[in-house]
């Protein structure tokens, strides 16, 4: 089975929205369009049609390149059922223990609530990938908008299962501002202090530093590396502080 190819769009100030491609069937799919015109430049330049589109969850900056998309394309666009009435755009809805395929790779969806009451993620388990939305970032997690730090803590409990090599693909390059938080929760994580160098370092040449994997985060994420909720909800509340 042929690799999925996964290319990195950069929008607004600091999203990221995914486009995958499975070359075998020429089925491609998008992660998270917050806007149209960009993701679809991006598939016509490299002779890709948009088929779908995979929602995360329902904020304008996740959803909002839906329309025009769907009306440039006539994809079909999935998302979480809990949100639907927030996703007017959506034509198929999932939930947690469902699966959805992209050509010949198949997705299992995940429950992630926290950021939003109905988030959810994809993991291509075969694939060694997740597409988190606004879960899990590099050294940092989503704020706690619709839900709870005993929800989110649940989140990076699952995630931190996940075999180190798996891809995080997150939706917004907030790295650069999650290592100097994270650098104050753990001043004496050595590997946490290497990797904040690398990022100053790829952010001052204007590089992404997104995806992430969960190996890096079990290393230097100070919310996947919580212990308990309560941890957890202190660090994100001297996050939301800071």
């Amino acid at each position: 089975m042929a690799a999925l190819e996964i290319v990195r769009i950069p929008v607004l100030s600091d999203n990221y929205v995914w486009l995958v491609h499975e070359s075998e069937s020429g089925a491609t799919m998008v992660v998270d369009p917050a806007v149209a015109d960009p993701v679809l430049a991006a598939a016509t330049e490299r002779g890709w049609t948009i088929t779908d589109i995979w929602n995360t969850h329902w904020h304008p900056d996740h959803t909002g390149g839906n329309a025009a998309i769907k009306e440039a394309t006539g994809c079909t666009i999935t998302g979480p059922a809990a949100e639907a009435a927030r996703i007017p755009t959506l034509d198929i809805t999932v939930t947690g223990g469902d699966t959805v395929r992209l050509g010949n790779h198949v997705a299992a969806v995940w429950d992630v609530p926290a950021h939003t009451a109905g988030h959810i993620a994809y993991h291509f388990a075969d694939d060694g990938a997740i597409f988190v939305g606004d879960t899990l970032f590099a050294m940092g997690c989503g704020r706690l908008f619709e839900g709870t730090a005993e929800q989110m803590f649940a989140n990076m409990q699952r995630l931190a299962e996940l075999d180190d090599a798996t891809r995080v693909y997150c939706a917004h390059e907030y790295t650069l501002s999650n290592a100097r938080f994270a650098v104050t929760v753990e001043p004496d994580n050595s590997a946490l202090a290497k990797r904040l160098a690398a990022v100053e370092t790829a952010r001052s040449a204007g590089d992404a530093t997104v995806p992430t994997t969960i190996g890096e985060e079990r290393a230097t994420n100070p919310f996947l590396r919580a212990n308990s909720a309560t941890e957890l909800g202190r660090i994100r509340a001297l996050k939301d502080a800071a």
